[in-house]
Order: C-alpha cells, then structure tokens, then sequence
C-alpha cells in the first residue's frame, strides 16, 4: 500500500491561514470546517478522519489554533513512509 505525502508547502500554508482565521471575525468557524474536510482529502483514511477532527476543534477554539496541525500531520506522515520503505528494503 503506497501512502501519498502531501506538499510540505501546503500544508504550511494551510497553517498559516488557521492562525490568521480570526482577524476576520466569521471566518474563523468557517475555516475550523474548511480545515477539518481538507485534512482528511490530504491524508486520508483514519489518519485523516481523526486529524480531520483534531483540526477542526482545535480551529474551533481562539490560542489553540496556533498549533501547526498540518504540519505535524505530515512530518508523521513522512515518518511513516520512511518507516514502511525501510521495512520493505532493510
């Protein structure tokens, strides 16, 4: 099973909006569901299920928000593609 990684860009960018989402006012709920259906089209499957929904709580609530979800979601990401490769080529 190949896992795809995103773009580390992306992800980074999608960041940086999350922390920027509450300058304007409504969009900041808006962004929490934006977040957390992107998150899952990303990553995919459980991971992004779960991470879908950890993005967008976490989005939900003002301080929190400045947690860089997506790109702690793809260095785990990346770990685990770097773990099954050395597993299929020791």
């Amino acid at each position: 099973m190949k896992r795809k990684l995103p773009s580390l860009t992306i992800c980074l960018l999608l960041d940086i909006i999350g922390c920027l989402s509450y300058i304007i006012i409504p969009f900041g709920p808006v962004w929490a569901a934006i977040s957390g259906i992107v998150f899952y089209f990303l990553f995919g499957k459980k991971f992004g299920m779960i991470g879908g929904i950890f993005s967008f709580i976490e989005e939900l609530f003002p301080g929190i928000d400045l947690i860089p979800t997506f790109t702690i979601a793809w260095f785990i990401r990346k770990y685990e593609i770097e773990k099954m490769h050395l597993k299929q080529y020791p």
